[in-house]
């Protein structure tokens, strides 16, 4: 069953679901942010269809705050894998498309910054 989530950043469509896996695609407005985040669990990859923008990478520092590790350039043919606790962030500089692939841990988020307060 197709599945369609609004959100302040554009929208979800969860295309697959099955107890190992979930597809999704994301549909990300110009200028729009994913929260800085991390899994426990959730294993994950992303593959940019189209669009521009950055996946940011973030450590914690000493005080328990997410600081930005790196940057990769994330346009379209783009692919890349998060593991578990991998501290992760998505901007779009154009809209964008990602498609999503990850483990069936959909309840394992962990929002450590959000620029629409879903803290």
């Amino acid at each position: 069953m197709i599945e369609t989530f609004n959100k302040p950043w554009g929208k979800e469509i969860k295309y697959a679901h099955t107890a190992n896996y979930v597809g999704k695609i994301l549909h990300v407005k110009e200028g729009e942010r994913l929260s800085v985040q991390y899994h426990h669990k959730k294993d994950e990859t992303m593959y940019v269809f189209s669009g521009k923008g950055f996946l940011h990478l973030y450590t914690m520092d000493e005080d328990g705050d997410p600081r930005l590790s790196s940057s990769v350039a994330f346009t379209e043919g783009v692919q890349y894998h998060l593991p578990p606790r991998q501290i992760h962030s998505l901007e779009a500089v154009t809209d964008m498309i990602v498609l999503e692939v990850s483990t069936n841990n959909l309840n394992d988020l962990v929002r450590l910054k959000d620029k629409y307060n879903r803290i």
